[in-house]
């Protein structure tokens, strides 16, 4: 049997109450695809017993996955992924903020040249201070990683499957998809899409996601920089606070010298040996990570590269 052309992916917890529109909305736009498509609900862990009604249409399939208990959005999206068997796959929030017809947009735009579509919210229905958040998440991330998505937290996209081949999916990464999609090479397009209030229930985003965020802002970069070669950033480090202890040095042995302060009565000799300390402690530590890291791609035969495609010319 043929894979569908597309896998739409939703997860959610506790909304039962905009499901049922949700699904009504989103079945409505994919019987206006060409060919089969499919939708996976990942219910991650509710207590409102939810429920999606069939899909009346013979080219729509639709799967529901439960969750034991809630794992998180992220977790959710992964299994989504995993249990996806669209060319493209495409993701929407459960809480009807996002209008599925912006969906057939996206499809048009795709073409061969083009491995994902990003939706970027031009006209947001949410509150001053998540908007603000948000502004500033977006501009430190394309600061950091420099890349030009205008609207990194918008879950209204669509990707090719091959790019998820080997990608694995942490912490809060499902706010850094976008990110991740495009730092593993894919060639993208935006284009604005609808934002509707939510209607009903209560987000599930709180301030304190931001801090997470932000901490898987720094894992990513680590990891996208120096996952090959962290004794480069380990060393660094501890050549600084090694560079930084000889004017300590310098000043303890003038101090010593011409003003007959002994070492003990200096307290520049202590800062002088902990950067001393400091410094061959990360020199070590990179050194050990470079074993390690070298020690997981030979066990496993793993390559320090990925290929897309091999072409005989």
């Amino acid at each position: 049997m043929a894979n569908p052309k597309l896998s739409v992916i939703v997860p959610f917890y506790n909304e039962q109450e905009n499901l049922t529109q949700l699904h009504s909305e989103l079945v409505h736009t994919l019987s206006q695809i060409r060919g089969t498509t499919e939708i996976i609900y990942i219910d991650d862990g509710s207590t409102d017993n939810p429920s999606i009604p069939q899909a009346p249409h013979p080219n729509i399939t639709v799967k529901m996955i439960h969750f034991w208990h809630n794992h998180g959005q992220t977790a959710a999206t992964s299994a989504g992924i995993d249990h996806s068997r669209g060319n493209f796959i495409a993701f929407l929030d459960a809480d009807g903020q996002n209008p599925p017809p912006d969906l057939l947009k996206m499809l048009d735009m795709l073409d061969s040249n083009t491995d994902a579509i990003f939706g970027w919210r031009k006209h947001r229905h949410d509150d001053l201070i998540r908007v603000a958040v948000s502004k500033i998440a977006n501009w430190l991330i394309r600061s950091i990683f420099h890349v030009t998505i205008k609207d990194l937290g918008c879950t209204t996209r669509i990707v090719r499957r091959e790019i998820f081949a080997n990608m694995r999916l942490y912490g809060e990464n499902h706010r850094l998809l976008s990110l991740l999609v495009v730092l593993r090479g894919a060639r993208f397009k935006e284009i604005e899409v609808s934002h509707r209030p939510r209607t009903h229930g209560r987000s599930k985003y709180g301030y304190s996601r931001s801090v997470k965020t932000i901490i898987d802002i720094i894992t990513t970069k680590f990891l996208d920089s120096y996952s090959t070669k962290p004794a480069y950033i380990f060393g660094t480090g501890g050549l600084v606070s090694l560079a930084l202890s000889v004017p300590a040095f310098v000043q303890v042995v003038y101090r010593k010298l011409f003003l007959g302060v002994f070492v003990h009565n200096n307290p520049m000799f202590i800062i002088a040996m902990f950067l001393v300390f400091i410094g061959v402690s990360f020199i070590l530590l990179g050194l050990m990570s470079e074993l390690m890291v070298r020690v997981y791609f030979e066990s496993r035969q793993k390559p320090i590269y990925e290929i897309k495609e091999i072409k005989n010319l």
